[in-house]
Formats: structure tokens, sequence, C-alpha cells
């Protein structure tokens, strides 16, 4: 039944978004470079203990990684390969999120069979490992979209209508915030989650919106708090 309800939400986006609820003149898909072949992740068994499949969806994040930091200490994995050796990512999509309330978020909802190779190949520019879009689809599009295919294409819908501010080596999270809005008329200040690791270093950007894709504030806090100094791990040289 959740999961049902998210969909029927889900199914919506792309109405919404041509009825104007994004910024106009998207910029266009952005480009990155693939190997030949793209082998997909095998279908993988959740842990019993983050499936949640009775928390209804309160709200939606669109989670943002800042490629160098995921890189950093792990340039030799093979299933990132495209993030940290044939590319030069900044932001990348992490994935899309429904949330439920009071920090109770469904998880694991349904089977998640392997994506096929194909619709791997047409997301890894935006979420550039196979094994990270399988676990998205598994974790988060089961539980409001009946394929990966519906789920990656909604994703994608909202990580194109993103526009994406030039990133200082140092700042704070107040000015990343602030960027952000600049760059994204309609979202809204206290939308913009951002979470670091050790040192203040960014690991993610998360924007919120509401049940109808309207930017909205989050509930729960937004991580950074305006005066924290954030660093950003750098780009793999050319």
């Amino acid at each position: 039944m959740i999961a049902a309800r998210a969909g029927l939400l889900a199914l919506s986006l792309a109405a919404l978004l041509t009825a104007g609820f994004a910024p106009p003149a998207a910029p266009p898909p952005r480009a990155c470079s693939l190997p030949t072949t793209v082998i997909p992740a095998p279908e993988r068994t959740p842990p019993a203990n983050e499936i949640v499949r009775d928390a209804p969806t309160a709200f939606y994040m669109l989670a943002l990684t800042w490629a160098p930091e995921a890189c950093r200490g792990k340039a030799d994995d093979p299933d990132l390969a495209v993030q940290c050796r044939a590319n030069r990512f900044g932001f990348v999509l992490h994935g899309l999120w429904p949330d439920g309330a009071g920090g109770r978020h469904p998880r694991y909802c349904g089977p998640a069979p392997a994506i096929a190779p194909a619709t791997v190949r047409r997301h890894l520019c935006m979420t550039p490992s196979p094994e990270s879009l399988q676990h998205e689809w598994a974790a988060h599009g089961t539980c409001g979209w009946t394929s990966p295919e519906a789920y990656f294409a909604d994703a994608q819908r909202l990580w194109r209508r993103l526009r994406l501010p030039p990133m200082p080596a140092l700042t704070t999270a107040g000015e990343i915030r602030a960027a952000f809005v600049r760059a994204n008329p309609g979202v809204r200040r206290e939308g913009i989650y951002i979470k670091t690791v050790e040192d203040g270093r960014l690991m993610d950007v998360r924007l919120c919106y509401d049940l109808a894709w309207r930017p909205a504030a989050c509930p729960g806090g937004l991580g950074a708090p305006d005066a924290a100094t954030v660093r950003l791990t750098p780009r793999r040289p050319r």
C-alpha cells in the first residue's frame, strides 16, 4: 500500500515539472566517458535490520555527492572506475530518496532484481557506479516506483534541472546554500541539507521536495550549520 501510494506520487513528477515547478532553460544533459562494456551489479539481499516497509513517504530528498570526496582513498575500487579514474566529476547524484516523518524512512520495500545493462549505461554519467545504482533502486526506488527505469527517469528529471554552482576549495555551509539558491530559482535555503565528514570536508548536498515535487524545507534539520567551515577535496588532476 505504501509503495503503491508513493508510486502514484512519483509517476506525477514529469507532469508537475512540465507544469512549471522547475526552473526554465534547463542545462543540457551531462556527458562523461564510459567504458565499451557496462556490467550491472547483482541483486543483493538487504540487511534485515534496514528493511522498513510500513513508513509512509512524507517528503523526498535529492542527494548529491561531491565525487572527489567519495573517491578519496577508493581510486582503485573497480566499481568506481567511471567515477574516480575515467572522469573528473564534481557533484554526482547519490540518489532520490522517499523519506518519512520522525526519522523513520521507507527502505527496501520489495524485490530489486539486477538493473538491465542498458539502464545502467543510460544513468552512469549521473550516478557513476553500478553498485550505487543497484543499491539506490533496491533501498529507495522500490518504495515508490514499479521499475528501475521509472525510478531513474524521475531522478534524472530532477538532476538535469539543477544548475550546479562553482564550488570554492574553502567556504562555509551557508555560502553553499546561498550558491545553490542563486543558481536555482525556487530552491529554498531551508531545504538544503549539507553533510560533512571529518575535518569539515563536504560529502553531500541534499535538496528537499514535498509530495508534489516542489522545493520544501527539510524536516529534522539541515546538517552543517551556516557558519561551519566546509573544505572540498579537489578534483583529480587532468
